[in-house]
């Protein structure tokens, strides 16, 4: 089940606490690669805090940011952003994380 979105479509709610909402314009296959590196840097995360490596950690953090700057998530507001600007985003972020 998706989760509960604002009236405006900018925050989705979760537990009573609003968060950014994805930027609606990225296409979904985009989108879906996003999703993939983000989900696979929240797994880095886990593995070096348990490891104790604060090296792989630092690194791991920095993905998952990339990857939620990417997806709108982080950084200036998508609305707030033209196309090209909001297009720029979020294929900045993909070449940074297929790298």
């Amino acid at each position: 089940m998706a989760p509960e979105r604002t009236p405006d479509g900018r925050w989705i709610v979760v537990d009573g606490r609003r968060w950014r909402a994805t930027d609606p314009e990225i296409p979904d296959d985009v989108r879906a690669r996003l999703q993939s590196h983000l989900g696979a840097a929240r797994s880095a995360v886990r593995t070096a805090k348990r490891s104790g490596d604060d090296h792989a950690l630092a690194a791991a953090r920095e993905r998952v940011g990339t990857a939620k700057h990417g997806l709108g998530e982080r950084g200036t507001p998508w609305w707030e952003q033209d196309t090209r600007t909001r297009r720029k985003r979020w294929s900045d972020a993909l070449a940074a994380l297929d790298d």
